[in-house]
């Protein structure tokens, strides 16, 4: 059996060399920019193809004998067979041509060294990160601030905030400044992976910068105060971003709407709703849920029905959020009944769609009958489904489990 794999293995890379030499030799007759380029390509497909089916060892056995066969590999082949190395996990044969590459004079590209980052981050490599980026900084500085920008985002991600502070740190003390992108990139992995006193920390060094949080960093910091279910402090970090802003759209007002819809605090909620409005905000649909959502769960019917008739005076179409706040209002307190006059006004031939802000979900949950018809969407999605059928179909559900039986 080894015999065979040691054949099989082989077949292939003595077909590539067969198959390259062809290449080089009408590279010898043809001076061409075409046929060059396609010979430096064949160098590289060679051992990308190896690489990629997990065979490094292969590609090792092949550098040499390209070499005897007379072919000149230039730095571009030995980058791919660097980064293939890395890739798949041989970081000895990877760090050692790394250290060849770095003390040559090859001029090394910022993808280069990116890919190079990124599989050593992801083999949880991260002091061999460092000293990439030190190297980086000793042989290639035209690459310095791009490869910092890079290896902080990297450490971000994965949730290693002292190696991201660290590189921030370093990267400061070369001299480079620290744009609104990373500043805002620093609050979201803090507000990620950090506690609510080093997210607000990051916050204030963002503030103090007079970069203004971006709406990522603002869904970030809200995503962490509603995760702790702060929501007193999410209402008063809003005020301080600021509601009039108008690059965030309603983000804002409606985050400011879900803190108090957390709490069923319905008078605040009703208040802030008019000064939205009054501020020369036009709710959307998120804005109309998260109130839907909030007199569903209140059984509050008449403040329901309002909400949906200024929907329809607004022009906003209800999604399946919307259709579970009013089915769910109804059967969680028995009055199936009148579920025909609650939907009089909307349109239950149309076909389901979740348009709605997830924010609203992560505070308030989903409805059963929202639940119950995204299953069965998923089971059944060949099929177009209308909110009528969805509708029947729950509500016979639910009859059966309450073993009650109306006359409809």
């Amino acid at each position: 059996m080894g015999a065979i794999s040691v054949v099989s293995a082989t077949l292939p890379l003595e077909t590539k060399l067969i198959g390259l030499k062809a290449v080089c030799t009408h590279n010898t007759t043809a001076s061409a920019p075409k046929d060059r380029k396609r010979y430096r390509n064949s160098k590289k497909a060679v051992i990308r193809s190896l690489s990629k089916k997990g065979s490094p060892h292969i590609a090792n056995e092949l550098v040499p004998r390209l070499q005897a066969e007379g072919f000149l590999l230039d730095d571009s082949t030995w980058t791919a067979l660097m980064l293939y190395y890395a890739n798949n996990g041989f970081f000895t044969q990877a760090d050692a041509l790394w250290n060849t590459i770095i003390n040559s004079a090859y001029n090394l590209d910022i993808r280069v060294v990116s890919e190079l980052i990124d599989a050593y981050i992801g083999a949880g490599l991260f002091h061999e990160v460092i000293r990439i980026v030190q190297q980086i900084s000793v042989r290639h500085s035209h690459l310095q601030h791009r490869v910092y920008v890079h290896t902080i985002s990297c450490f971000g991600k994965v949730g290693e905030l002292e190696l991201m502070d660290y590189t921030l740190k370093e990267m400061i003390s070369k001299g480079y400044p620290v744009d609104s992108s990373i500043g805002n990139a620093y609050i979201v992995y803090h507000s990620r992976f950090g506690s609510i006193t080093m997210m607000e920390h990051a916050y204030k060094r963002l503030k103090s910068s007079r970069f203004l949080i971006e709406e990522d960093g603002i869904r970030a910091v809200s995503d962490a105060y509603i995760r702790d279910k702060k929501f007193h402090n999410l209402g008063n970090f809003l005020r301080e971003v600021g509601l009039g802003r108008r690059n965030a759209g309603n983000l804002l007002w409606n985050l400011l709407l879900l803190s108090y819809a957390a709490n069923f605090k319905m008078k605040s909620l009703q208040r802030e709703f008019l000064n939205m409005v009054e501020a020369g905000f036009d709710p959307d649909l998120t804005t109309f849920n998260i109130r839907a959502a909030a007199f569903s769960k209140m059984s509050l019917f008449w403040d329901l029905h309002l909400s949906l008739e200024h929907m329809n005076h607004n022009g906003i179409i209800p999604d399946l959020v919307t259709y579970g706040c009013v089915v769910d209002a109804y059967l969680d307190r028995r009055l199936g009944r009148n579920l025909g006059f609650a939907l009089r006004k909307m349109n239950v031939k149309d076909s389901p769609v979740v348009w709605t802000d997830p924010i609203l979900f992560e505070v308030l949950g989903k409805g059963d009958f929202h639940s119950s018809s995204e299953a069965l969407l998923e089971f059944n999605m060949r099929k177009t489904w209308t909110y009528k059928e969805l509708i029947a179909i729950y509500v016979k559900k639910k009859y059966r489990s309450n073993q009650i039986f109306w006359n409809y």
